[in-house]
């Protein structure tokens, strides 16, 4: 496997149009996974990408082209950088086209090798989960996950002089626990930058306790209820509101955020005046690529912005809508201010205080969802949502978890939601499981929201 840099040096000498991008993705990942509380695989692998990007003069202006290549021999490299440049050529001028950002300070590691994740990961985590898995055996409950170190590093080079480097690890812990002849089924999930934080034992006690509740069946009725979402639910929810976000899609009148008549809907306010919604990739417990690497120009990035800074962003700030996902481009168009995509998100509600067991103590009626399921938009522009509860829907009443209902689907969208917010835990770094593959680096509170529409019951466990 080629060196990252060379890749980009040889690839730039070899453009021969009016500029080239190149973007070089090492991704370095160790598992392991288990079913019926056994180990099944472990493992470590390692994988490169490389997007050349082409820009090129054409009748009416400037076109780009772009080919994705897994782990090219070096002598390839002319011949994909030819390839991207006649892809621009038959592609017609790029309505987003802008000049390519110069002037940008080098990452001081710009000559280091790619980080590679490796067993040591779990030196301390493997020995702890077999002690569970000991444990559970005893007791008859079955174990079923996996946990992941990925490191991707990221080398971004371009004809205009950027050279940017990063190195993002990023820790993935899924478990399910399954007891009484698989008649109850629980889940937990976990993401941080390694497993060295993760508290096993305290992951442990909480399956155990939530596979107890499940002992008590009540009858509750499909309808609105209060709902205890946990930070897992929550995240999924955000990370979705965050991807109907995009300002082209809001300025088309597409989106939840198009002013009726027309314009967007940033001004006004959306949400209970306690919400903050924002990404910042130098939040130290999210941090992720602070510079756009885009390999393909969509209403989320432009390939021309590729380099830029991405600084802290307010999406929701007190409950009013701030900006909008826009590329320079798109900016200009919707007469939004330039605000690119940031790779994590976080949820504040002023004023909340505790964990989601402290919130559910303060709840004196609701249900508390673990998670969501197969979430799928209904209408883009209330951003709608219908998907599913899964492993675990409680009851809670006077303070406590008093049993179990059965699983619902949910209509629901996140908009309406963050007007609805009745009381809010402190934000955690959490992983929704419906986005875990695609958005891992959030932070969510648990939050209490009245009127939760549990649409109709579903036998899914």
């Amino acid at each position: 496997m080629s060196a990252p840099q060379d890749i980009v040096e040889r690839a730039l000498a070899a453009s021969a149009s009016l500029g080239c991008v190149v973007l070089v993705r090492n991704q370095s990942v160790t598992n392991l996974r288990w079913a019926r509380t056994n180990l099944t695989t472990n493992g470590e692998t390692i994988a490169q990408s490389v997007v050349v990007v082409a820009l090129v003069d054409v009748d009416g202006g400037v076109a780009a082209g772009s080919v994705s290549v897994n782990a090219p021999e070096l002598d390839d490299l002319e011949s994909i950088v030819r390839r991207a440049e006649a892809r621009a050529a038959a592609s017609g001028p790029a309505e987003d086209a802008s000049d390519l950002v110069a002037d940008v300070e080098p990452s001081r590691d710009w000559s280091d090798a790619p980080v590679v994740a490796t067993s040591d990961a779990f030196v301390h985590f493997a020995p702890e989960l077999g002690e569970i898995f000991a444990a559970a055996r005893a007791d008859d409950i079955e174990h079923f996950g996996y946990a992941e170190q990925t490191i991707t590093t990221t080398y971004l080079g371009t004809s205009t002089g950027v050279r940017l480097r990063y190195a993002a690890p990023e820790a993935r812990l899924e478990l399910t626990a399954k007891s009484h002849g698989r008649s109850r089924s629980t889940w937990v999930g976990h993401a941080g930058r390694s497993f060295d934080d993760v508290d096993l034992a305290m992951v442990d006690a909480e399956l155990r306790q939530t596979l107890a509740w499940q002992g008590t069946r009540i009858d509750v009725p499909a309808g609105r209820h209060p709902a205890l979402l946990t930070p897992s639910s929550v995240a999924d929810l955000m990370v979705h509101l965050y991807w109907d976000s995009v300002g082209r899609d809001a300025h088309d009148g597409s989106s939840v955020w198009s002013r009726s008549g027309g314009g967007t809907r940033v001004g006004e306010q959306v949400a209970d005046p306690r919400v903050t919604l924002s990404s910042d990739a130098s939040d130290p417990a999210l941090e992720c690529v602070p510079f756009l690497e885009v390999g393909a120009s969509s209403g989320f990035g432009s390939v021309f912005d590729n380099g830029i800074a991405t600084p802290h962003v307010d999406w929701i700030k007190d409950g009013v809508l701030r900006s909008l996902i826009t590329s320079r481009h798109t900016a200009r168009v919707a007469e939004l201010e330039f605000r690119p995509p940031v790779e994590n998100l976080r949820l504040d509600v002023a004023g909340g205080a505790g964990t989601l067991h402290d919130l559910a103590a303060r709840t004196e009626d609701g249900l508390m969802v673990t998670c969501t399921w197969y979430n799928r938009t209904v209408d883009p522009q209330t951003a709608l949502l219908t998907g599913l509860t899964r492993d675990g829907v409680y009851v809670v009443r006077g303070g406590e978890v008093i049993g179990a209902a059965t699983n619902f689907r949910f209509n629901e969208s996140p908009v309406d939601l963050l007007s609805r917010i009745e009381d809010a835990g402190v934000p955690e770094r959490t992983m929704g499981r419906e986005m875990a593959d695609y958005f891992s680096r959030t932070a969510m509170p648990a939050l209490l929201v009245r009127d939760f529409n549990f649409s109709t019951v579903s036998q899914a466990s």
